[in-house]
């Protein structure tokens, strides 16, 4: 017996693959929005920023869960307008639909982003209680996101994520670990990267998928997680457990143009939020992680 549809926005994507396959090892049904539909039954294609063809998908799979996932999350992206259509207009299509369709969701989990936290000053670890401050458009929109999302709290039964960056196999290499694993990979002798000196909480996208899975089906309503690993990583240490891996050194040269002028040097996350909620443990160092994409 089925414990229930979920309905995965950014189905097709790198979080949405992991996400649908934990949860059917769960036992959900797991069915999702994605841009091009391929031949599986379980895709329904949607443009989130398409108000009416969203209705129409919420209204055709009923779903008790969702999963919101659908972004425009890389931060170089171009068109900056593009930000706040997909991620607040797309996510207030898919709010208006769950209630216009009347499927009462047993919960509905909406991913933001710990980018909105921007450079807290004289802020070591980064709880929930401190105060957003995004620096570029992709992390101003997701803020915008959720303060819209809250207007929904008493009408849909939500919780917002803020997760930390996490990466695995599969994730595009036009983000910065699967870059360098990928540059080991080819045994590449020479990487061009921006600022070295820059740390970041870093998690296994299996970790985190885990960690959504568990909110689905808990007592949380109307509150926000952050979900991190709880330790920032510098950049040279990925590259030196990369090099050992891969077994040889590369040369790594600063090219000025991926340096960015408004660049976060740190981000660390404090997760005790949600290990209260949810007995929140990671299983992957992120060493494991490293060496999974590897193999």
């Amino acid at each position: 017996m089925s414990a229930g549809t979920v309905l995965i926005t950014g189905y097709n994507g790198f979080t949405g693959k992991y996400a649908a396959e934990l949860l059917r090892e769960r036992g959900f049904k797991a069915v999702g929005l994605v841009h091009e539909k391929g031949s599986g039954t379980d895709e329904y294609s949607c443009d989130l920023t398409d108000k009416a063809r969203v209705l129409e998908c919420v209204q055709a799979i009923k779903p008790q869960y969702v999963l919101h996932l659908a972004a425009l999350a890389f931060v170089g992206h171009s068109d900056e307008k593009e930000f706040y259509n997909v991620n607040v207009f797309g996510t207030l299509n898919l709010l208006d639909a769950l209630y216009a369709s009347r499927v009462e969701p047993e919960k509905v989990l909406i991913a933001s982003s710990a980018n909105i936290y921007g450079t807290p000053a004289n802020i070591e670890t980064i709880d929930e209680s401190v105060n957003p401050s995004p620096v570029n458009h992709y992390a101003m929109s997701k803020l915008a996101m959720e303060y819209m999302t809250r207007t929904w709290f008493e009408k849909l039964p939500i919780v917002i994520v803020r997760p930390f960056n996490y990466t695995g196999a599969g994730q595009d290499e036009r983000f910065l670990v699967p870059k360098i694993v990928n540059h080991f990979k080819r045994r590449e002798e020479v990487i061009e990267l921006g600022n070295l000196d820059v740390f970041r909480d870093f998690s296994d996208v299996r970790d985190v998928v885990r960690a959504y899975g568990d909110l689905l089906v808990s007592r949380a309503e109307s509150e926000v997680f952050n979900v991190c690993s709880g330790r920032a990583y510098a950049l040279r240490e990925i590259i030196e457990w990369a090099g050992e891996i891969a077994g040889y050194k590369i040369e790594v040269r600063t090219n000025p143009a991926f340096v960015r002028s408004n660049e976060i040097p740190r981000l660390k996350g404090d997760n005790s939020k949600l290990v209260k909620y949810i007995s929140y443990q990671p299983m992957y160092s992120f060493a494991d992680t490293i060496r999974s994409m590897f193999e």
